[in-house]
């Protein structure tokens, strides 16, 4: 155990202070099991020791462990936090924890037999499967960090203090505020850097080989963590590859599901289900009509790449007009509920039509709508009171 402390230690006092996600200042520390689910990349573990760190814990009372660790090949998570608490341990922080068998049943005895003791766990997106599960789903709370918004990038690259701004006052107050973030900044210029490659944290590591990082990470996703969670085999995963190499190329893709389910060379409830295993990964978003229900029976209406940072890094030739709405749905739907309309673009929160275009977009299309807006991108300020495009980068 000494020598975990000691690994521990030195990760925690590693991590830098100076920038912190949107999500450490909205978890309720004071619960007794956090999960964190996001994809990888998007600063998981970087915010589990900045929150270590912060808070002072020292490494008798609080471990940051990652479930990947050769020491968990024959050691039982179950007894090891047993001991732990028998020495003072008050918090375990434990980092991938899709990679440790059955770590859902050794997590529940845990959280019954030690009482005393804090867990924050942090796994893959794909984990979201195991909200469904009762016992966990009574005892956790769960929360889903996404990648940076673009306000978070701009605080991040710049050094900025910009704080979220609502959906309602970004509706109604747009041109005050985009005109008071325009004096600071210059918002179009870092708006396109942002898009090509600014969702993942590690993007300041070395900007030059981002797009090759961020592929090792698609990678990674559909063939460690998809089949971890899911049990898949190896021709599954390669279908899956298929799936989302075609995707790519025709974003946003109006899905014909036995056209591309003969396409790949698999049944229609298999091609259902490989499209939700990579939403639940991030890896795209599936966008279904307002009209009907979310379900592994229905097919979506569109489906885009969950960010244009993927889109650079599988394919160079972007179109711009799918840029735009995959940021807008990327931004939207962490907090918001978010819909295909026939009356515009998108519908939001079953009330809000939003109609997406470059900056001469008309309004003919949502001239007889009410609560319907023009969303206008390559515009720095509100324009004819289209809003502009950036400013929903805002959003959290």
């Amino acid at each position: 155990m000494e020598t975990l402390k000691i690994w521990s230690t030195k990760n925690v006092q590693g991590v830098n202070l100076n920038f912190k996600r949107y999500l450490i200042n909205q978890i309720n520390w004071q619960n007794r099991l956090i999960i964190l689910i996001g994809s990888r990349g998007v600063g998981k573990t970087t915010l589990m020791l900045q929150t270590l760190k912060e808070k002072k814990i020292t490494k008798e009372e609080g471990l940051y462990l990652s479930l990947d660790s050769v020491y968990f090949a024959n050691h039982s998570l179950l007894t090891f936090a047993g001991e732990f608490v028998q020495t003072g341990g008050k918090y375990l922080f434990l980092d991938e924890i899709q990679k440790y068998k059955n770590w859902s049943i050794e997590v529940k005895n845990i959280y019954d037999n030690y009482p005393e003791l804090k867990m924050v766990l942090s796994g893959s997106s794909a984990t979201e499967i195991l909200k469904s599960e009762g016992d966990l789903s009574r005892r956790a709370l769960f929360y889903r960090l996404g990648g940076l918004s673009f306000r978070e990038y701009l605080n991040y690259q710049l050094n900025k203090k910009f704080e979220p701004i609502s959906l309602y006052d970004i509706i109604h107050n747009h041109s005050e505020i985009g005109f008071e973030i325009s004096t600071q900044i210059k918002p179009l210029k870092e708006f396109k850097e942002y898009l090509n490659y600014g969702y993942y944290p590690f993007f300041k590591e070395d900007v030059d080989t981002y797009h090759h990082r961020l592929r090792q990470v698609i990678n990674t996703v559909i063939e460690v963590d998809i089949p971890t969670v899911y049990a898949v085999d190896y021709a599954a995963v390669q279908n899956i590859k298929k799936l989302l190499s075609i995707i790519s190329e025709i974003v946003p893709f109006k899905p014909n599901i036995k056209k591309l389910s003969e396409q790949i060379g698999i049944s229609r409830e298999s091609l259902i289900k490989y499209l939700k295993y990579i939403e639940n990964a991030d890896l795209v978003s599936l966008l279904y009509s307002e009209n009907r229900g979310v379900s592994l029976l229905n097919k979506p209406e569109k489906i885009y790449l969950n960010n244009t940072n993927i889109s650079y890094a599988l394919n160079n030739n972007i179109n711009v007009g799918n840029a735009r709405e995959t940021f807008f749905i990327n931004q939207l739907k962490l907090n918001h509920k978010v819909r295909f309309s026939t009356k515009g673009d998108f519908k939001i929160d079953n009330d809000f039509i939003f109609e997406i275009g470059g900056k001469d977009k008309g309004i003919k299309q949502i001239v007889d709508q009410t609560n319907a807006w023009i969303v206008a991108d390559n515009i720095e300020i509100s324009v004819n009171n289209k809003i502009p495009l950036w400013l929903f980068g805002f959003l959290y």
